[in-house]
C-alpha cells in the first residue's frame, strides 16, 4: 500500500480538498494512506488561518486525511518557494511518504516537471540575470526566463496559482518520491461557487460574516466558533510598523529591493490594512509580499529566525491508520518528532536539538499573538493546553456534494 502526501492548508477544508483526495485514492486504493503536511495559525497570503490548526486539523481528518503534520509559520507564511521547501523537508523527513499527490489547473506532471528542472538548472539562473529590469516583479522576471528556454506555451503554466506552487514542490521532491497532479475543479482560485465547489476565499467571506449555512454545504465538519480576522489586530500591526527602525523593518524576511522602507512610510499614511497594502504595492512589489511582510513585522520574525530546514515534526492529529504511520515514523523518520508540546522540552522522550526549541519557542509566541484576531481574544498558552487531534475514523466522510443538492 502506498502512503500519499498532501501539502495544504486547509483554510478551511471544503469539498475541492475533499475531491482532491478522493481522486487520489481512486489513483491507488481506498485503503491509501494519506499524510497531509498542513500550514499551522497563518498562512501563505500574509494573514491569520480562519481558525486555529486543531479546529482545521479535525476537519481535515473527517475530510479522509489520516496524519496531519504541522508546516511552522516561518514556512508556511513565506513566498512560494519557501513554503515548497518547508513542506516537502517535513514529507521527506516523515520517511513513510511514497508519492506527492496535489492539484492544478493542467492536470499534467510532465509539463509541470519539466518547469520545475529548468528552474532548478544553472540556465534559468543566467536567464533570470537577464531578465532584470525596472518595474518589474520576481514572479515577472521569473516567467519571462522560463519563456525564453521553454517557449511561452509552457512558460504561460506559471500564471495559474495552483500550477505554480506544483512547479515549488516538484522543484524541491525528493529523490525517490513520485508525484501526481490532480485537475483542480470547479471554483477558481478566489473565485465564486461553480459545479458544486466554491473557494477558500468565498467561504472565509462567508464564514467571517457569520453565513454558516451558505458555507455548510461545503464543509466536512458543522461550523462552530468564532472566525478569525486579521482586523482585530489592524491597529496593533500598524503601530509595529510606525515604531520599527528601518534597519529592523530591512530584518525582516523578504525586505528587500526598498520594500521595508515603503512599507514603513505607508504606515505613517493610514491605520487601515487594506490602505497600507495598497500604498506600499507597486508593479514590482506584489500584494501578497507586501502582506507577507507586514505580518513578518506583526510576529517579530526576522531572517536569523528561519532555519534552512525544519529541526522537527509535529503532529497535530491523526486517526487509526495514521496511528500505524506513527509507529512506522518511530523507526523510519529522519527528524524527531512530538505529539503533544511537553515532549519537545522532555529529555527522557526524544532529544531535541536546541534548533528545535528555539523555533518551537517562536510558534509559541506566533499562536498567542493569533489568538487576538478572534473577535473574542483567547489566553495564551494554547500550544500547551490544545492536545492533538485523535479519531477512530478512517474514511473520507466530506463527499463533492452533487448540484441537485445546492
Amino acid at each position: 500500500m502506498k502512503t500519499i502526501g498532501i501539502v495544504a492548508e486547509y483554510n478551511p477544508f471544503h469539498t475541492g480538498h475533499a475531491w482532491h483526495i478522493a481522486e487520489t485514492r481512486r489513483l491507488f486504493s481506498e485503503e491509501t494512506a494519506i499524510v497531509s503536511v498542513m500550514s499551522g495559525n497563518w498562512v501563505q497570503r500574509g494573514e491569520c488561518a480562519i481558525t486555529d490548526k486543531w479546529t482545521r486539523t479535525g476537519m481535515a481528518l473527517a475530510g479522509g486525511v489520516d496524519l496531519v503534520l504541522e508546516l511552522p509559520t516561518v514556512w508556511a507564511a513565506a513566498s512560494a518557494e519557501g513554503f515548497a521547501r518547508g513542506a516537502m523537508a517535513i514529507l521527506e523527513a516523515a520517511g513513510v511518504v511514497d508519492i506527492l499527490s496535489f492539484g492544478s489547473e493542467c492536470g499534467e506532471v510532465q509539463p509541470l516537471k519539466a518547469l520545475a528542472q529548468c528552474l532548478n538548472s544553472p540556465e534559468f539562473s543566467q536567464a533570470l540575470r537577464q531578465e532584470l529590469g525596472p518595474k518589474q516583479s520576481f514572479a515577472q522576471r521569473r516567467r519571462a526566463a522560463a519563456e525564453r528556454l521553454l517557449g511561452p506555451e509552457q512558460a504561460a503554466l506559471l500564471d495559474t496559482p495552483n500550477n505554480n506552487l506544483g512547479v515549488e514542490y516538484l522543484r524541491f521532491l525528493p529523490a525517490g518520491m513520485d508525484a501526481v497532479t490532480i485537475p483542480r475543479r470547479g471554483a477558481a482560485h478566489d473565485g465564486d461557487a461553480a459545479d458544486g465547489f466554491v473557494s477558500a476565499s468565498l467561504l472565509r467571506r462567508w464564514l467571517r460574516a457569520g453565513e454558516t449555512d451558505q458555507a455548510a454545504p461545503f464543509l466536512s465538519l458543522p461550523w462552530t466558533g468564532e472566525s478569525t480576522d486579521l482586523r482585530w489586530c489592524e491597529r496593533a500591526l500598524i503601530a509595529r510598523l510606525r515604531s520599527m527602525t528601518l534597519e529592523e523593518a530591512e530584518s525582516l524576511p523578504d525586505s528587500g529591493d526598498g520594500l521595508a522602507a515603503r512599507l514603513l512610510y505607508a504606515a505613517r499614511q493610514t491605520a487601515g490594512l487594506d490602505t497600507l497594502y495598497a500604498l506600499a504595492k507597486t508593479r514590482t512589489y506584489a500584494h501578497a509580499r507586501v502582506r507577507r511582510l507586514a505580518l513578518y513585522a506583526l510576529l517579530g520574525l526576522r531572517n536569523q529566525d528561519i532555519p534552512a530546514a525544519p529541526p522537527y515534526i509535529r503532529v497535530l492529529g491523526f486517526n487509526r491508520r495514521g496511528q500505524a504511520l506513527l509507529r512506522e515514523m518511530n523507526r523510519r523518520a529522519a527528524l524527531p518528532f512530538f505529539v503533544k508540546a511537553a515532549h519537545i522540552h522532555d529529555r527522557t522522550f526524544r532529544r531535541f536539538s536546541q534548533d528545535a526549541q528555539t523555533l518551537f519557542a517562536l510558534e509559541e509566541r506566533f499562536t498567542d499573538l493569533f489568538t487576538l484576531c478572534f473577535p473574542t481574544p483567547q489566553p495564551c498558552g494554547l500550544e500547551w493546553t490544545a492536545g492533538p487531534v485523535m479519531t477512530q475514523q478512517e474514511t473520507a466522510l466530506c463527499r463533492p456534494p452533487r448540484k441537485e443538492n445546492l
